[in-house]
């Protein structure tokens, strides 16, 4: 058996699989609060403890894990030790993601446990989208380079697509876009950190660097981190953070709430259309993730205002229901044996 953890700051996810990859037990829980968090992940874990000793290996998906991590690694407490590095560069992920494993170790102390990494999948990503244009030795010193992330959410994604040049757009509460060619990730759209990009739910996205120092100097850098990840996007134009919210106050007629919507998919569209370029075209156009494959008014929306999706492109339109944890299970495939 494979058991497959995903925790997100509001979440926590698990799928049981087979030895050929069928689901045997699967559970959501949506949580509130950090206590609450702690609880009900000790609370799932006790669940599963009637399956120890049957589980070969159980899978973690990890956001970051810098320049050191980017295939699938064992954990051992020096490597859960080296991830915390990475946390403040993902804080609204990784944290999480290193609780579960901590849980995990303590619960099922004889079996072993991978950790899986959203940047996987850039890590051959052509120098020119991968580079920052900033003074070679302080890019060299801090880390400073394009690492993407949902590079597991994209890569399952573009799979079932299964044509030469895709655009895999994963929207949910973040959002990020990837061009693909040939199974290869060529761009993403977010960078070093989860926080570059598209327009998202309490993160703000692409922005002139020029506001962030401005931020970080007539408020702090603490300050500016907060309001850059939590209060900016779709909740620093209309006060919401949720995407049916959002919908229902358009549907009102909600000014605010409609300018947030259009420069949401304002931002994707952009994005299609460059990535279209550097591809020299697209096969299929492909959603994914809570708002990308649940929200048909959406994809309407972004799809409407784009020329290349007419007919003499034949670009075709894919909705792919994401599947981060069976794509953790296959990449496990040789941790079972």
């Amino acid at each position: 058996m494979i058991l497959v953890l995903n925790c997100g700051s509001q979440s926590i996810k698990y799928k049981l699989f087979n030895s050929e990859f069928k689901v045997l037990k699967e559970k959501l829980v949506s949580t509130k609060s950090q206590r609450d968090y702690h609880e009900k992940l000790a609370k799932t874990f006790h669940e599963l403890k009637s399956f120890n000793g049957l589980i070969k290996v159980v899978g973690h998906r990890v956001v970051h894990g810098g320049q050191k991590f980017r295939n699938p690694t064992e954990i051992t407490p020096l490597i859960l030790k080296e991830l915390r590095r990475y946390n403040k560069l993902a804080p609204l992920h990784n944290p999480f993601n290193l609780l579960g494993i901590e849980v995990a170790l303590k619960i099922f102390p004889e079996t072993r446990q991978v950790a899986v990494f959203d940047t996987g999948f850039y890590k051959d990503l052509p120098e020119e989208a991968l580079i920052y244009p900033l003074p070679e030795a302080i890019r060299k010193k801090y880390g400073f380079q394009r690492f993407g992330f949902h590079g597991i959410s994209h890569k399952y994604a573009s799979g079932v697509a299964g044509t030469k040049k895709v655009i895999s757009c994963h929207l949910g509460g973040g959002s990020s876009i990837t061009a693909v060619q040939n199974g290869r990730a060529i761009d993403t759209s977010m960078g070093f950190t989860p926080l570059e990009g598209l327009t998202m739910m309490s993160r703000c996205g692409d922005l002139d660097p020029g506001i962030v120092l401005e931020l970080a100097k007539k408020l702090s850098p603490e300050k500016a981190d907060e309001i850059l990840n939590h209060e900016s996007g779709l909740k620093g134009i209309c006060g919401l953070s949720d995407m049916k919210e959002v919908l229902k106050k358009v549907d009102e007629g909600d000014k605010k709430a409609i300018l947030a919507l259009k420069v949401f998919v304002y931002r994707i569209q952009k994005y299609i259309g460059a990535y279209y370029a550097i591809l020299g075209g697209c096969d299929t156009l492909v959603f994914t993730g809570g708002i990308g494959a649940g929200s048909l008014k959406i994809r309407q929306m972004i799809c409407r205002g784009l020329a290349i999706l007419n007919k003499p492109n034949k670009v075709k339109i894919l909705t792919v229901k994401a599947n981060e944890e069976l794509a953790i299970a296959q990449e496990l495939r040789t941790f079972t044996s």
